[in-house]
C-alpha cells in the first residue's frame, strides 16, 4: 500500500496547476516584448505570430509540486535531472533555433541519467512473443530507444491548439492511476510525477486551445515527451506486480495509451522513408494535417483525436484480460485501417488544393 493518500496527489496537481496558470501570462508579456514568436511557415496551422515557451510554465508547476508534495526515491531525483537538461535543450531551440543532431545528444544525456543512475529500464517483455526477461545489454539498448521514440513522438504530435496538452492529460492521468493504485514502495512516487505532470499541462491548457495565446514550444513538448517515456517504461515494470490486474498484458496497454503519438510518428516516418526523402524532412502528412484536410475545424480535430485516443485506452483495458497478442493484433489492425483510409479518402479541403494545382499557371503562382 501506499503511504500517501488521493488528497496528497490532489494537492500536488493543484500546485502545480495554479503555477502553471498563473506563470503563462507573465511568459507571453516576455515573448511579446522580446520578439520571441512562433513565425507562420508553408507547414503551419496558425496565421498569426505566436509566442512559445509555454512549457516553461509546465516545467515551473511539475518541479515546484514535485520538489514539494512527492517523495523523491525510486528515481525520480534523476527524473527531475533529465528534465533540466532537455529543458535547457528546448529552450535553446526556441530561442535560436539547434540542428537535429545537437538535440538527439540532448536527448541522450538525460536518457543515460535515468537509465544508468536510476536504473530506469525495461527488463522483460513479459512473454510477447515469448519473450521474458531481456539479457541486460537488450535492455538498456531497447529501454534508450523507447525513451527517444516517445519523447519524439510527443514532440510531433505538438502541432495544433491544445493537441498535445489534451493527449497529455489522457495519458498522465490513465498511467497515474496505475502507480496510485498499485505502485506501492517500488512505484508510488510515479503517482506524483503523473499527477505533478496532469496539473501542469491543464494549467497551460487554459491559454493553449484554439485560438492559443501561447505555444508549447520544444522546451515544453521534449520535456513532457520525456516524462512520459520514463513514465511508460516504469508502468511496463509495474506489470510485474501480483495485484495489477491487467498484469502481463502491460506493455501492449502502453502501446494503447500512447496509440495517437506513437501511430503519428510511425506512418510519418515510413511515408517519408517509402518517398525516398529523410524521416526527419518536415511536411503536412501528421494525422492532424490529414484530419483538417477531411474538412474538420481545429477545435473539432483535437476532439477527435481526443476521442481516438480515450477509446483505445478503455479498449486495452477493459480487453487486457485477453492477453498482449489480442491487443497489438488489435491496435494494428487500427492502425492500418487508418492509414488506409488517410491515404485513399481526400476531403474537401484535400480536393480543392488537387484541383488549384492542377490548374494551368499554379505552379507558378505557388
Amino acid at each position: 500500500m501506499n503511504s500517501y493518500s488521493g488528497f496528497h496527489l490532489g494537492l500536488a496537481a493543484l500546485w502545480s496547476l495554479l503555477v502553471a496558470l498563473f506563470a503563462v501570462p507573465s511568459i507571453v508579456l516576455v515573448a511579446q516584448r522580446k520578439n520571441l514568436f512562433d513565425t507562420p511557415n508553408a507547414r503551419s496551422v496558425h496565421r498569426a505570430p505566436t509566442p512559445r515557451l509555454g512549457g516553461v510554465a509546465v516545467l515551473a508547476g511539475f518541479l515546484s509540486a514535485l520538489t514539494i508534495f512527492a517523495p523523491l526515491g525510486q528515481g525520480v531525483q534523476y527524473l527531475l535531472a533529465g528534465c533540466l537538461l532537455l529543458f535547457f535543450v528546448g529552450l535553446k531551440d526556441d530561442l535560436v533555433t539547434i540542428s537535429v543532431a545537437k538535440k538527439f545528444v540532448g536527448q541522450l544525456l538525460a536518457t543515460c541519467v535515468v537509465i544508468l543512475l536510476a536504473e530506469v529500464r525495461i527488463t522483460s517483455f513479459q512473454g510477447i512473443l515469448g519473450l521474458g526477461t531481456l539479457p541486460v545489454g537488450v535492455s538498456y539498448g531497447f529501454t534508450f530507444l523507447v525513451i527517444v521514440g516517445i519523447t519524439n513522438a510527443i514532440n510531433l504530435i505538438d502541432g495544433l491548439d491544445g493537441l498535445a496538452g489534451t493527449l497529455l492529460v489522457l495519458i498522465s492521468s490513465s498511467m497515474g492511476y496505475y502507480f496510485y493504485r498499485y505502485g506501492g514502495n517500488t512505484f508510488g512516487s510515479y503517482a506524483f510525477v503523473a499527477a505533478c505532470l496532469l496539473g501542469g499541462v491543464l494549467g497551460f491548457l487554459r491559454y493553449n486551445f484554439h485560438k492559443a495565446s501561447i505555444f508549447m514550444g520544444d522546451t515544453g513538448s521534449l520535456v513532457c515527451g520525456f516524462i512520459i517515456s520514463v513514465l511508460t517504461i516504469q508502468f511496463i515494470e509495474l506489470g510485474s506486480s501480483p495485484d495489477l490486474p491487467i498484469g502481463s498484458a502491460t506493455p501492449a496497454v502502453a502501446l494503447g495509451i500512447l496509440f495517437v503519438p506513437l501511430f503519428d510518428t510511425t506512418r510519418v516516418f515510413l511515408v517519408r522513408m517509402l518517398a525516398g526523402r529523410s524521416p526527419f524532412a518536415p511536411d503536412r502528412n501528421h494525422i492532424h494535417h490529414r484530419v483538417l484536410a477531411l474538412g474538420f475545424s481545429q477545435v473539432n480535430t483535437v476532439l477527435l483525436l481526443a476521442l481516438l485516443q480515450l477509446l483505445v485506452i478503455l479498449f486495452v483495458i477493459h480487453f487486457a484480460y485477453l492477453g498482449s497478442l489480442f491487443l497489438i493484433g488489435g491496435l494494428v489492425t487500427l492502425a492500418v485501417a487508418l492509414s488506409v483510409f488517410i491515404a485513399v479518402y481526400q476531403g474537401p479541403t484535400a480536393r480543392q488544393q488537387s484541383v488549384l494545382e492542377a490548374q494551368p499557371g499554379a505552379a507558378v503562382a505557388a
